[in-house]
């Protein structure tokens, strides 16, 4: 095959040989998907043996988790997996050995030091880190993280579509939710109520931020982080999807001097990645851009961000209070929540600030009817809304390995 001989994974012992810190990024999942393993570095390329050297979405796969040049060896398809078994069959699903050497049973105590101390145990560390891991390999947008009476269930929201990963036992709920909270900075006394964290981190070669969100629930606490890839947003319209036919109009609503746009749909449709690609196109050196939001998702040069901080008082109605007296040209509200917060903006708009924000509805028309049960005057919304967009995030179909 390709002029390559065909190797004889048999030939190998049942220990793996000393791996580069790089291939520590390949799941086992993966790994055993595609039918390939990597099996040591020979003249400074990482040797991978593979039962499909035409397969260049796996190969590019590895090449670009890994960061090697790769020396390619062809073999057959039943005998690299069971070579990826007896390597990485329980070593690198790592949940199961993690769970072995894991201490647990804490989830009725009290004693918050004997809670901090579990979290800070390798194999919990471990534990959570592969769970993050696991999200970045399949592209997750969020990690569902929920006690059950049996187990601790972990799922990952993958385009728009909640698929279940390997869950730990509920003997772990304590110690897994605790060493979330400490990476977050959140209280790990307090069980009672709901609260909100951040986490900054790097996996396999990308900062990462993570939001974090706790709620109490029967049989503990359910945790959702929600990843932020700083390095991999692109802010274009047609990346976005945008057509020839509809950009144009989205952008004349853009370009008008005072008003209100609005972005709806539901969470995780992509409402605040469509307005940071509006406010990257309307960001050039004669007009003044700020935002409060919360929080700050993406950081983006040249505009005045603004991260809200609800318990110290800085909401986003008090912060826009702040903003109109910055003599800005454009204003962001990261989501309109209460009508306070919509009154403001629509004075804003009176004033000749041109506004952008979210609301929660289904449609565009939901928008309207949102804003006035909120108990925004009609006369007011005829007076400054440019314009209302509603969308969804939808799946993609990929072309080039689709059955068809």
């Amino acid at each position: 095959v390709l002029g390559l001989p065909l190797v004889d994974a048999r030939q190998l012992g049942d220990t793996p040989p000393e791996m580069l810190p790089e291939v520590q990024g390949l799941s086992l999942r993966f790994l055993k998907q595609f039918h390939l393993c990597p099996v040591g570095e020979r003249d400074g390329r990482l040797e991978l043996w593979i039962a499909d050297p035409y397969d260049d979405y796996a190969i590019d796969a590895v090449r670009l988790a890994t960061g090697c040049p790769l020396l390619l060896q062809v073999g057959l398809r039943s005998e690299i997996d069971d070579l990826i078994e007896r390597w990485y069959g329980q070593g690198r699903s790592a949940m199961g050995t993690i769970v072995e050497t894991a201490d647990g049973d804490a989830n009725s105590s009290d004693d918050i030091e004997a809670l901090r101390d579990l979290a800070s145990e390798a194999p919990v560390i471990r534990l959570v880190n592969l769970v993050i891991q696991h999200a970045v390999e399949l592209r997750a947008s969020d990690i569902h993280i929920e006690p059950f009476e049996s187990r601790l269930k972990v799922r990952y929201r993958v385009d728009g579509v909640l698929v279940e990963g390997e869950s730990p036992p509920a003997k772990l709920t304590a110690a897994v939710i605790s060493r979330i909270k400490i990476m977050a900075k959140l209280n790990i006394a307090e069980r009672r109520l709901p609260q909100d964290g951040r986490i900054m981190l790097r996996v396999q070669g990308k900062e990462l931020d993570l939001r974090v969100s706790t709620v109490p629930t029967a049989h503990g606490e359910s945790v959702v982080m929600r990843l932020l890839d700083r390095e991999t947003v692109v802010f274009d319209f047609y990346k976005l999807g945008f057509t020839e036919e509809f950009l144009p109009q989205f952008r004349k609503v853009l370009e008008q001097p005072h008003g209100i746009m609005l972005v709806t749909g539901p969470t995780g449709s992509g409402k605040t990645t469509t307005l940071y690609t509006a406010l990257s196109q309307l960001n050039t050196s004669d007009v003044k851009i700020i935002t409060v939001e919360d929080p700050v998702e993406y950081q983006i040069e040249g505009i005045n961000q603004i991260q809200a901080k609800p318990q110290i008082g800085l909401d986003f109605a008090n912060a826009l209070r702040s903003i109109v007296r910055q003599d800005p040209d454009i204003i962001m509200i990261g989501e309109m929540r209460d009508l306070e917060t919509a009154r403001i903006a629509i004075q804003s708009a009176l004033t000749g600030h041109l506004v952008l924000s979210t609301l929660h509805t289904n449609n565009a028309a939901g928008g309207i009817t949102r804003l006035l049960d909120m108990g925004v005057e009609d006369y007011l919304l005829t007076s400054t809304i440019n314009g209302i967009l509603a969308q969804r995030l939808v799946r993609k179909l990929d072309l080039a390995n689709a059955e068809r």
